[in-house]
C-alpha cells in the first residue's frame, strides 16, 4: 500500500479521526426516511483511514493495529458539527467549470489523472462542451466529482484556506456528491472514487435506457401534499409507470421520479393540488427509484473490489441521513443509494439543529446554498467554485 506521503494533497488533510421498491411501495407521506437496517452490517477494517498520520512509523502502527479492530458503525452517531463541506450532485454542471482550477497545480493535476482513468479529455468537455455532452449522465457525474475536489485545492492555496479545511468536522454531498464527500474524508482515494463515479454514471444511464422514465420537481408544496399528488397520479397509470418522491430537497421543493406516463400525470394534476409550478429535470431517467435497480448489481461488484476505509470525519448518507463508519456498511449504502430517496432536507435540518456554524459548497453551481437558505434563511454557506 502507498503511504500517506504519496497520496494526493486532498486526502492528506490532518483532521481528527473520529429501497424503496417503486412497484410495491407504500411511500410515507412525511419526511421520515425509509427504514434502513444497518446494525448487522458491521465488518472488520482492512486499512487505515487517511489523513491523520504523517510519519511512516505512525502509518505502520495504525495499519497493524486497525487491521485487527472491528469498526463500530455508530462511531459518529453523536457527532457535533461546527464546519461542513457540502458537495453538489448532477445538475450543477456548467460550461466553463474547471477553468479556474488550472491556475493551481494540485487542482489541474486532478484533471490530468482523470483523463487517464476516463479515457477522454474531461477538462476540454468541462470548459468547451458541447452542453449536451456535458449534461449526459456518463460525463456530468465524473465532471462534477473532479471539479468539486479541484475546488478544495483552490481553497487550500487561498489565504486561510488550509485552516478552513482543517476545521471541517462533517461533510456530505447531494446524491453523486456523497462520493465526493467520501473521497474528501479519506474513505477512498481520488482515483478509486472516480472509477466508481464513472461506473455509476454508466450504470445509471443503462438503467434509464431500459425503460421510459423521468423526473420532475414540484415547487410550492409540502412533502405531504406531494405524496398525495403522487398517489393521485398513480391511480391513473399502470404499475410500471408509477411514481414516488425521489429527492426530499427542502421545504417547497421535492423531486418526483417514475415512469414517463406517471410523470406526465403528476404534471397534469399539479395545479389542482395548488403547486406553484413543475419543472421537468434534465436527467436520463427516474433516479433514486427501483427503475435504477439494474445499476445496483454493477455498483455492488465495483464496490466489493474497492478498498474503502472508515472516514476520518462523519459523512452523512443520502439514504438515511446518518453518518456511518463501517466500510462494509458504506459499501451497501452506496449500492442502494441509486434506488433510495435522497434525504437531503433531513440532513440539512439535522446539521443545523446540531449547531452547525459554517458551511462551504465546493464545486460548480450554488444549488446547495439555495437549499440551505430555504431551510434556514440565516444559514451561512460560502461557495468555492473551480
Amino acid at each position: 500500500m502507498r503511504s500517506l506521503l504519496h497520496q494526493p494533497a486532498i486526502l492528506r488533510t490532518a483532521l481528527p479521526v473520529h429501497s424503496l421498491n417503486l412497484r410495491t411501495m407504500a411511500t410515507a407521506s412525511s419526511l421520515l426516511f425509509p427504514s434502513v437496517s444497518l446494525n448487522k452490517l458491521s465488518s472488520s477494517r482492512n486499512a487505515s483511514s487517511l489523513g491523520f498520520s504523517v510519519t511512516r512509523s505512525r502509518v505502520s502502527m495504525s495499519l497493524s493495529t486497525e487491521s485487527q479492530t472491528a469498526i463500530n458503525d455508530s462511531l459518529f452517531a453523536h457527532y457535533k458539527p461546527s464546519s461542513a463541506f457540502l458537495f453538489p450532485g448532477q445538475g450543477a454542471q456548467a460550461i466553463g467549470m474547471g477553468q479556474e482550477a488550472q491556475s493551481v497545480a494540485a487542482a489541474a493535476d486532478l484533471y490530468t489523472k482523470a483523463n487517464h482513468i476516463l479515457g477522454y479529455d474531461l477538462l476540454d468537455i468541462c470548459t468547451n462542451g458541447p452542453k449536451e455532452k456535458l449534461d449526459s449522465t456518463v460525463i456530468s457525474q465524473p465532471a462534477i466529482y473532479v471539479t468539486s475536489l479541484a475546488a478544495v485545492e483552490l481553497l487550500r492555496v487561498r489565504e486561510g484556506g488550509e485552516q478552513i479545511i482543517n476545521s471541517v468536522d462533517v461533510t456530505c454531498g447531494l446524491s453523486l456528491g456523497e462520493y465526493t464527500a467520501l473521497a474528501f474524508a479519506g474513505a477512498f482515494s481520488f482515483e478509486d472514487g472516480l472509477k466508481l463515479v464513472k461506473l455509476r454514471g454508466e450504470a445509471m444511464q443503462a438503467a434509464a435506457d431500459a425503460a421510459k422514465s423521468a423526473m420532475v420537481s414540484i415547487i410550492g408544496l409540502d412533502s405531504e401534499k406531494v405524496q398525495q399528488l403522487c398517489d393521485a397520479a398513480n391511480q391513473e397509470v399502470e404499475e410500471a409507470d408509477k411514481v414516488q418522491i425521489a429527492n426530499y430537497l427542502c421545504p417547497g421543493n421535492y423531486a418526483v421520479s417514475g415512469g414517463l406516463k406517471g410523470i406526465e400525470a403528476v404534471e397534469a394534476e399539479a395545479k389542482s393540488f395548488k403547486a406553484r409550478m413543475t419543472v421537468r429535470l434534465a436527467v436520463a431517467g427516474a433516479f433514486h427509484t427501483s427503475f435504477m435497480e439494474p445499476a445496483v448489481s454493477r455498483l455492488e461488484s465495483a464496490l466489493a473490489a474497492t478498498e474503502i476505509r472508515s472516514p476520518r470525519i462523519p459523512v452523512i448518507s443520502n439514504v438515511d441521513a446518518q453518518p456511518h463508519a463501517d466500510p462494509d456498511t458504506i459499501k451497501k449504502i452506496l449500492a442502494r443509494q441509486v434506488t433510495s430517496p435522497v434525504q437531503w432536507e433531513t440532513t440539512v435540518k439535522t446539521l443545523l439543529a446540531k449547531g452547525l456554524e459554517s458551511s462551504y459548497e465546493l464545486g460548480p453551481g450554488k444549488v446547495i446554498a439555495g437549499i440551505f437558505k430555504r431551510v434556514d434563511k440565516s444559514a451561512s454557506v460560502e461557495n468555492i467554485s473551480a
